[in-house]
């Protein structure tokens, strides 16, 4: 047997010492005293474990006061910028520039812009909020406060540029239309079925017919009017907020923009008008999935109505409820964490093991919200597949047992926490409720509101919310795809079913 490998570093080096025997001959070289200055208690051997060691530093540690002690800090500059912090202790950092801007600001505009902007710079683009982030070393906050002005108010936005960012937004569109996960193609069809042509409702990916049509001067057109020092806001988790109001202040106060520094002229102020509706795209799904055991030709469909903004009272109803329904893929039904006694495990999936994927999802803006369920299944089994989902809504307005809703409650508390966690989720949060507020609900407040939701307040919201007309998006086989008609008048029945059809011919 061959002994493994020890490394013991005295004044003169590394010594990698292998084989039997050699820790002996490693006492007689560096000799019995060098061995015991690595042992953890051998030089104070009458000191018990409780008592502080005599020449060692006294250690400082992080405490906290009250229920939260790192509040967040926001500071407003001259020219309108909101710079917010959150402290957070460690040696690194999360900052950036978050911007109330997006495709849906488009209206007047060539739709796409804010896709190639996401692409031109490392941004995360939605519907209403572009955001500009860097974690690095606290050490080089002021360095990388000024890559990010640079890159938000300075871009050179060369021809070079633009023709890679249209090679890269037509292979994204490409991708987009080819890739197994039908999930980001539905949501922006489900919001173009639900806020017809208004805000939210244009599309967040480019238009193929568009992109030759976005350059520099499109660009800074809408650059000009949407990239506004007060319509942003530097966040930063993990610095000092003095510091981070010192580096705003240097590096984006007072500053020109390439496009100029003219006065906004033409800002979409545009409040969100849900429609509902349906969008379908009929396509040959059977060979999206390629490989040894390609997965089954399914049709996704998506339905949704209209909830609340994240600045009502109701969102936080909203979300309980949203996290009661849950559900997921059929392949996931399984372990601790995977939402096994959500309403779409235990109703759907378990019941119907022909559905590959039942799932919630809620999506809240400024002015508007969105609770959806995404479903998929075989082309054949559409029509009853469609009824489940109807009779899903409809539930939702009827009892909330006391146990499934302690139980979403304690699973939507237990996510928050979690994903606070991370430095760049803080990040997000700190940045997305100061450009909508002006302030932050810390993570206690959250978690008290979550607490005071009742099986009431459920009852409420979800009735309200099934007084409104469906949105729907289809994608797939829809040759026994429900018309509109027909799942609004499910959703609006007493039982989900839809209308009966008689055939005379089969």
């Amino acid at each position: 047997m061959v002994a493994a490998a020890v490394s013991i570093t005295g004044a003169a080096g590394a010594a990698v010492l292998r084989g039997p025997g050699v820790w002996g001959r490693s006492r007689m070289r560096f000799g019995l005293t060098a061995s015991r200055r690595f042992s953890s208690g051998s030089a104070y051997p009458n000191i018990p474990l409780s008592s502080p060691l005599p020449g060692v530093p006294k250690p400082v540690f992080a405490t906290v006061d009250g229920q939260e002690k790192f509040e967040t800090k926001v500071t407003t500059l001259e020219n309108g910028l909101r710079v917010a912090s959150q402290n957070k202790f460690g040696q690194f950092c999360t900052v950036g520039i978050l911007i109330n801007s997006g495709s849906r600001h488009e209206a007047k505009y060539v739709g796409g812009i804010a896709h190639f902007l996401e692409k031109l710079a490392f941004s995360v683009s939605i519907w209403d909020t572009t955001m500009y982030a860097v974690s690095a070393n606290t050490k080089g906050l002021d360095t990388v406060v000024g890559l990010l002005a640079d890159v938000v108010l300075q871009p050179k936005l060369s021809d070079e540029e633009i023709d890679m960012t249209r090679m890269a937004v037509q292979f994204e569109l490409e991708d987009l239309n080819m890739r197994p996960d039908p999930e980001p193609l539905l949501t922006e069809m489900i919001h173009e079925a639900a806020y017809r042509g208004n805000t939210v409702g244009l599309h967040r990916f480019c238009p193929a017919e568009n992109i030759p049509r976005i350059d520099r001067k499109v660009l800074h057109s809408y650059l000009r009017n949407y990239y506004t020092p007060d319509r942003m806001v530097l966040a930063g988790v993990g610095i000092e907020h003095e510091q981070l109001v010192e580096c705003a202040r240097k590096y984006l106060l007072g500053i020109n923009p390439v496009w100029s520094s003219e006065q906004a002229k033409d800002v979409d102020r545009s409040v969100a008008q849900y429609t509902g509706g349906i969008v379908k795209i009929e396509r040959d799904m059977s060979d999206v999935s390629l490989g040894p055991t390609p997965i089954p030709e399914l049709t996704h469909i998506m339905i949704g109505l209209e909830s609340c903004s994240f600045l009502e009272e109701d969102f936080i109803p909203f979300a309980v409820l949203n996290m009661m329904m849950g559900g997921g893929g059929s392949f996931s039904a399984g372990g601790p964490g995977k939402g096994m006694f959500t309403r779409l495990y235990l109703n759907v999936l378990n019941r119907h093991h022909w559905m590959y994927n039942a799932t919630s999802y809620h999506h809240s803006y400024e002015d508007t919200g969105l609770l959806c369920i995404h479903a998929s299944a075989d082309p054949r089994q559409v029509r009853e597949m469609v009824e489940i989902i109807t009779r899903e809504f409809i539930l939702m307005g009827g009892a909330v047992g006391e146990v499934e809703l302690e139980r979403a409650k304690t699973q939507l508390m237990s996510m928050l926490m979690m994903n606070l966690e991370s430095r760049p989720v803080i990040f997000e949060d700190v940045g997305r409720q100061v450009l909508a507020t002006n302030s932050r609900k810390l993570p206690h407040e959250l978690c008290a509101l979550i607490r005071d939701v009742k099986s009431d307040d459920i009852k409420r919201v979800a009735t309200k919310m099934l007084r409104g007309k469906p949105s729907v998006a289809a994608l797939g086989d829809l040759t026994d795809l429900p018309t509109y008609e027909h799942i609004q008048a499910a959703l609006a029945s007493k039982d989900g079913r839809l209308p009966r059809m008689y055939r005379l011919f089969r």
